[in-house]
């Protein structure tokens, strides 16, 4: 049976996504089975894995540092939010259903033996497990049937570690304060705790590191400089998409309210000779856009009024008239097309709503989701594509007879007459080199960048950084074999 170790968080988005990444690369590469896991995981931009499911993109980057492939255990739930007040369910991989907020909340408790089932599962092929918190365990409010937090821990007695974010501030006031509100159970999990995202000197935070130290009892396994390249690491939270400046080629990205799977930026802001611009509600879509690329959406015609809303589809018409290029993808696709109906509310509220009309297509959400891993081709060129489809409905129309991309046989997506406009099902090409490089082209761009060795690259670099500033031995040592009863 392995061992396991948790990494819980001050905080949301104080970097334990990362962290976890790090360790499951550092301890790979000292020889031990690692596998990643987290019971709870709410965000949009899901990654398909090899048995045919969906988890956070976090776990996904995880299991790659892990050496790993990715499985539906590593993120048993994750909550894709569709409106304000609710979500979408997938549990152990699968569309279970949609839920509000408040409803969940009362019945979240009933999902931690799915947790703890395929925690078990990942524990019986593995040396150790590292385990991610969601949020923090200092939500008093939320601790009544917690399976994220210490409700895991507890319920599978793994230890914890606790992780604050100094470039916040307040740090010695976000682990001691959590200490003051936990209750003495929850108290006993946890081991030591860490500082993240230093910035400067790290010996100025002595005093502080050792005054943590003397109010709590725990121990410090690390005070972590910040990483100045986990900006190349694929992104998960809508809050960690940034503009990225690059060469003179600029792709504009509409920064929708759902925007869902926008992986596909990652490779793209790797290019030396692209900037991404990043557009945020109130901002016009810029006049000099060379690409203006419309992402996912967990919500599409929700998204569609919220792009109307800014304005954003008047941008999107003088563009076109100005012979800019335009490319769709997912929601993004569905919404350049003539109509779009959705009369089971299977992606969001049902509705039936005029598209943008630069794709002569239409889109009914109905059937079975698709979630899988293809493999395409360009067409007429053939170069290999990689990626992923995870999205309800069917598109079709005369534009479809355009189709840019073939998988297993059949035509993928469609283009406009002439060929400035293109849409797609597939998520996660511009990974595929040969294929961003011959698109890129079309943009003016030369490519020379191999974005996947760039990314193995940045997590043995991630590594290194854990090893020099993390006592990655006393953090191994406070793990433990899990009680799974």
């Amino acid at each position: 049976m392995a061992r396991s170790i948790m990494i819980q968080g001050t905080g949301s988005n104080v970097g334990k996504s990362v962290l976890v990444a790090g360790l499951a690369r550092a301890y790979t590469r000292r020889g031990l089975r690692v596998v990643p896991f987290k019971p709870q995981n709410m965000s949009n931009n899901a990654a398909v894995t090899e048995n045919g499911g969906e988890i956070g993109r976090a776990q996904a980057l995880q299991a790659r540092a892990a050496k790993r492939p990715t499985h539906t255990d590593m993120n048993p739930i994750l909550l894709k939010p569709e409106t304000d007040t609710g979500a979408q369910i997938i549990l152990q991989g699968k569309r279970a259903g949609t839920m509000k907020a408040g409803d969940y909340r009362k019945d979240k408790s009933k999902l931690l033996g799915a947790a703890l089932e395929s925690f078990g599962r990942l524990c019986s092929d593995a040396d150790l497990v590292l385990i991610e918190g969601a949020g923090s365990p200092a939500e008093t409010n939320l601790r009544k049937g917690d399976i994220a937090n210490m409700g895991f821990a507890c319920a599978a007695d793994v230890p914890v570690v606790l992780v604050g974010d100094i470039h916040r501030g307040g740090v010695i006031a976000q682990i001691v304060g959590t200490q003051a509100v936990l209750d003495a159970r929850d108290l006993e999990m946890i081991r030591g705790f860490a500082i993240n995202r230093f910035k400067g000197d790290v010996s100025l935070f002595d005093e502080g590191r050792d005054d943590i130290a003397a109010r709590t009892g725990w121990p410090c396994v690390g005070v972590v400089p910040w990483f100045h390249d986990a900006w190349k690491l694929p992104a998960e939270d809508m809050m960690d998409i940034r503009s990225h400046a690059g060469g003179a080629c600029k792709i504009v990205v509409p920064q929708l309210e759902r925007m869902a799977n926008f992986d596909d930026l990652d490779p793209l802001s790797a290019e030396p000779g692209v900037t991404v611009e990043i557009i945020p509600a109130g901002r016009p879509l810029p006049g000099d856009a060379d690409l203006v690329l419309l992402p996912g959406s967990k919500s599409t015609i929700g998204d569609l009024a919220y792009f109307r809303a800014q304005g954003w589809d008047i941008d999107l018409y003088a563009h076109v008239r100005r012979g800019g290029h335009v490319l769709g993808l997912c929601g993004g696709y569905q919404m350049l097309g003539k109509t779009i109906a959705d009369p089971d509310g299977v992606d969001g509220r049902p509705g039936h709503v005029e598209g943008l009309g630069l794709l002569d297509v239409t889109t009914t959400m109905a059937g079975e989701k698709q979630v899988t891993l293809r493999s395409a081709t360009t067409l007429p060129g053939k170069e290999p594509v990689s990626g992923y489809e995870i999205h309800m409905g069917r598109t079709e129309g005369p534009d479809c007879a355009r189709a840019w991309l073939q998988v297993g046989g059949r035509p993928e997506g469609a283009a406009s007459a002439n060929g400035r406009v293109r849409g797609s099902y597939l998520h996660g090409i511009f990974t595929s080199d040969a294929f961003r490089a011959s698109y890129l082209s079309g943009l003016g761009v030369v490519s020379e960048n191999a974005y996947e060795d760039g990314v193995e690259q940045v997590l043995d670099d991630l590594a290194d950084h854990l090893e020099r500033h993390m006592d990655l031995d006393l953090l191994l040592s406070m793990a433990q074999t899990p009680n799974l009863g």
